[in-house]
């Protein structure tokens, strides 16, 4: 079997570390030996994490959307936990908005749909290939060190009323198996992984009758990881992945599907994670 990550005694950083999915896996890293370094917008949220064990929880509050904030991220990993041989990408945030609906207008020089993109691309893409090239010189001093970026079955079968997410995600998807090809290239014995996540019971999801609780799902991501897996399926992507190779209009219709089965309209905001 081959050899994955080695959580206990590893240090490990992870992004939208307060809630949800980020949340859980903190705490199941905690518990698998590792040291964690978290980071979130929510410095209270952070508060309560470190609570749990001080002396392995180690936070940064940052928005990881605005300017040269992923630099200030690895800067803070170099200079106070040069040991860090994991990072863990998960911040994401979901607007749920049609493109073919009209956005409301603020001031007339103001575009508020260009805005919602763009805080999208940041967060989701710009911001975990910009953390993952700073913190790649790190990490390739390690031996056994690892990237995982946390995609979506929405980056397979896109989300009629959420397109930019989905579109960051299949972004995010291809960069992760280009920076895998980069690492052969190099000869650079490193793990990067993709977790392709399932539709969980967080914030950043619009309401549905079935969703993966966030401690099961961060499981199967870090069993995934500690067993070397290039791409770790949680819950059914494994089979909406096989679906789409085979018959990608169903594929479509399935996740359609689920967006007309939620419970009431669809809630059109921001949700991070």
């Amino acid at each position: 079997m081959k050899r994955g990550f080695e959580f206990d005694g590893a240090t490990v950083l992870i992004t939208g570390a307060s809630r949800g999915i980020g949340r859980a896996a903190a705490e199941q890293m905690l518990a698998r030996g590792a040291t964690v370094l978290t980071v979130a917008r929510s410095e209270a949220a952070l508060a309560e994490l470190k609570a749990l064990e001080p002396r392995r929880v180690h936070v940064l509050a940052a928005d990881l959307a605005a300017p040269g904030m992923p630099l200030a991220v690895a800067r803070w990993v170099a200079a106070e936990h040069p040991g860090c041989t994991g990072l863990i990408n998960n911040a994401a945030i979901m607007i749920h908005t049609r493109l073919s609906e009209p956005a409301d207008r603020g001031l007339p020089e103001e575009d508020p749909r260009e805005a919602e993109i763009a805080r999208e691309v940041a967060v989701n893409l710009i911001a975990p290939l910009t953390l993952t090239a700073h913190m790649l010189p790190l990490l390739a001093r390690r031996p056994g060190a690892m990237v995982a970026n946390v995609t979506s079955g929405l980056a397979i079968a896109p989300l009629p009323d959420a397109v930019t997410y989905c579109a960051t995600k299949a972004g995010l998807a291809s960069a992760t198996r280009g920076l895998r090809s980069l690492a052969r290239v190099e000869g650079r014995a490193m793990q990067l992984s993709e977790v392709v996540m399932a539709l969980v019971d967080t914030g950043l999801s619009a309401p549905a009758k079935r969703k993966m609780a966030p401690q099961e799902a961060a499981r199967q991501m870090l069993d995934g990881l500690a067993a070397g897996r290039r791409r770790v399926f949680v819950g059914p992507t494994g089979v909406l992945s096989a679906i789409d190779r085979l018959w990608p209009a169903m594929a479509d219709r399935i996740i359609a599907g689920k967006m007309r089965a939620t419970k009431g309209p669809m809630e059109t905001g921001m949700r991070g994670a």
